[in-house]
């Protein structure tokens, strides 16, 4: 049994034809290669101009948004604490993959220290988890907010929420902290060459010659049990939401109560939508070219990191009038 695309599970296309001195009397490595996409080296400069555009909107977005929460005192409230963890989520995930990605396709620099393979695979689940962890809490804070207005500042009070967020950093530490163990204990004496641009889990372990199913079914736990309970939540929150949603007296009421959950919504949307289709592309899309998967999977990293200052940026009218007015008190 192998993890759903949640992990990013493409190792399984590795093209192992592709050297056979990478595949003979080979030993544990102190180094793995990625390939960055297979297939497509020649385009690798052009290919990372859109990620190299996405990577700064990421960090012109996300720092805006802690910057504006920071400075404006109207935005010292739950749901904008959260939307900082998120921020912050959203620059460590991307930050450890990016310059890593662009360093292979500016510079061909495709060795990673298998320590530092470790570190990033660390990483990128464990921001992955905790980012599925702060959108439960924002779905809380909505429900709080919508169902029991009156008892909110009671109920999410300044140390519930840092209690809260530490609970959702812990859990994503803990819950992932095996992954790399379990891949330093295997034997690699099939290759070392990775065919994608940065280090996931099960695309590390198929590269290992001994039985992984331990890896592979604690991969799937995290999946189901914990993300898959967190998306659980959500959607227990929401149907509580819209209950009370349409409960209210008019249409105007209940547009304008919704209409505070939409950034929220559209922030779930774009973390988990891009991963069905991912997921019923690697399950239904075995005649899909290896390049287009890796592509896919790149993509499906980054898109949260992008889209979630930009969604917040539109959607909440406070983060606007913020920026508006810091635009033109610069402008005069």
């Amino acid at each position: 049994m192998q993890e759903t695309p949640f992990c990013f599970t493409i190792g399984h296309l590795l093209p192992y034809s592709m050297s056979d001195s990478n595949t003979t009397g080979f030993t544990n490595p102190s180094t793995f290669i990625l390939l960055g996409i297979p297939g497509l080296e020649e385009a690798h400069v052009w290919i990372s101009i859109p990620f190299c555009t996405m990577y700064a909107i990421t960090i012109l977005g996300n720092f805006t948004i802690l910057f504006t929460v920071k400075t404006e005192q109207s935005l010292h409230g739950p749901m904008y604490y959260f939307l900082c963890m998120l921020a912050i989520t959203d620059l460590v995930e991307s930050t450890s993959i990016v310059p890593k990605m662009l360093s292979i396709f500016w510079l061909n620099s495709r060795e990673i220290d298998f320590s530092a393979c470790l570190t990033q695979l660390y990483f990128i689940h464990c921001f992955s988890v905790m980012e599925s962890g702060i959108f439960v809490a924002m779905a809380f804070d909505r429900y709080v907010a919508i169902c029991d207005p009156l008892r909110h500042s009671t109920i999410l009070s300044k140390s519930i929420v840092a209690k809260v967020g530490l609970a959702v950093v812990l859990r994503s530490s803990i819950v992932v902290l095996p992954y790399p163990f379990l891949v330093r204990q295997w034997p690699y004496c099939r290759t070392n060459i990775i065919p994608q641009s940065y280090c996931a889990h099960i695309a590390v372990v198929k590269l290992a010659c001994a039985d992984i199913r331990i890896s592979s079914y604690y991969g799937l736990f995290v999946v189901f049990c914990v993300m898959g309970l967190d998306a659980i939540f959500i959607a227990l929150s929401y149907i509580q939401i819209l209950r009370a949603v349409f409960s209210l007296p008019t249409k105007e009421v209940r547009i304008k109560t919704f209409g505070t959950c939409i950034s929220h919504l559209c922030s779930i949307l774009v973390f988990y939508i891009p991963s069905l289709f991912f997921s019923l592309m690697y399950r239904f899309g075995q005649n899909v070219p290896l390049h287009f998967h890796i592509l896919i999977a790149n993509v499906y990293l980054l898109m949260p990191p992008v889209l979630n200052p930009i969604i917040y940026g539109v959607r909440t009218k406070q983060i606007r009038d913020r920026l508006l007015r810091l635009f033109i008190h610069k402008g005069t």
